[in-house]
């Protein structure tokens, strides 16, 4: 009897210990957590090219996917076992490689989600940085995602700081990081991405107008709730600079399929499965830009088989524009997925007089 009182004793006692260690983790994070204004100033870059009206354009959005997510790696979120990529030297390929493509395709304006800064899962690598230097642009960031250290899963994902990253060659008057409504409650909330649109103001020769860039990534794997509020106050500020008169493109990670683009169908739905998004949900004077010529978006529920009839793919990536602008060509960039688990997507448009 007192060996079997001793043994409860120290269940007990261990009981207690783990849960006096998770409230001052819990204590911590709330502490410590990442509490982002409604509308943060963000410093312009250092673009010195101007832009009338009658000219044309090229713009690139592109989910780097922090330089850890190629062909052959998966996600637990998705399905999948990894946290992150097991070696430094694989986040380095493919931050080579994204730049690459980033060189190749030369556009006047990328937006950039997913980019880390100072992350565990991709080595504190300063990616912002690697992508100023090859470019030769100083980027614009706002932070989506900042914790001193995400306790899950096991091994945990550790410390993060990432976000979006705009860059052109145009000149930038002003920047902002726009918060977006959360999305979970506490005590997850505190360890987890803070949404936000970063809005980029470029003048117009001539004209008292501007050409208004918003670079979003909207969530991924709440109820749908929160996604809905996003993408409502998405098409609130779109209809505000619209009815200014202002030139207005948004783009980025939808987290959401297309209205009517069903050519990449779903294979199991038991699997992630993205929200549609359609034209009851953008403001008029405002029209998708979007492609199926090939997906932008795979599952991460395992290496990338190189077929999208063994591994599930998506269209999530694109553009919102107002009708002052003609698209002249859309195209997402066949990649095969190599260096992260989304495919750029490039748009030529002409601002109209």
């Amino acid at each position: 009897m007192k060996k079997k009182r001793k043994g409860l004793k120290i269940a007990g006692g261990i009981v207690l210990a783990v849960i006096l260690i998770l409230a001052v983790l819990v204590g911590y994070l709330t502490i410590r957590e990442y509490r982002p204004k409604a509308v943060e100033a963000v410093e312009t870059g250092n673009g010195t090219d101007s832009l009338d009206i009658g000219d044309s354009f090229t713009i690139l959005t592109y989910n780097t996917g922090y330089a850890g997510l190629s062909k052959d790696e998966d996600f637990f979120m998705d399905g999948g076992t990894k946290v992150q990529p097991e070696s430094k030297e694989l986040v380095e390929n493919n931050l080579k490689g994204i730049t690459s493509i980033l060189e190749k395709q030369d556009a006047d304006i990328y937006f950039l989600q997913e980019v880390d800064r100072d992350s565990k899962r991709s080595y504190h690598i300063d990616e912002q940085e690697y992508y100023e230097d090859a470019l030769g642009l100083t980027g614009m960031f706002a932070c989506n995602f900042k914790c001193d250290y995400v306790p899950y899963p096991l091994p945990p994902i550790g410390k993060v700081k990432s976000g979006l990253v705009t860059m052109t060659s145009l000149e930038v008057t002003d920047a902002s990081r726009i918060a977006l409504p959360e999305s979970f409650s506490w005590p997850v909330k505190t360890c987890n991405l803070k949404r936000c649109m970063l809005e980029t103001r470029v003048p117009l020769e001539g004209t008292d107008k501007e050409l208004v860039l918003i670079n979003f990534h909207l969530e991924a794997y709440d109820s749908g709730e929160g996604k809905i509020a996003q993408s409502r106050m998405l098409a609130e500020k779109l209809e505000a600079e619209y009815e200014k008169g202002n030139y207005v493109i948004a783009g980025g990670d939808f987290n959401q399929t297309f209205e009517g683009m069903d050519k990449y169908p779903i294979h199991n739905k038991d699997n992630w499965v993205p929200g549609i998004v359609g034209t009851e949900d953008i403001p008029d004077g405002f029209s998708f830009a979007v492609s199926d010529n090939v997906p932008t978006c795979r599952l991460l529920n395992g290496p990338y088989s190189g077929n999208y009839e063994d591994s599930q793919v998506y269209v999530l990536d694109g553009f919102i524009v107002s009708d002052n602008i003609k698209v002249n060509q859309v195209e997402n960039i066949n990649t095969d997925f190599e260096y992260t688990d989304h495919q750029p997507v490039r748009m030529e448009g002409t601002l109209l007089n």
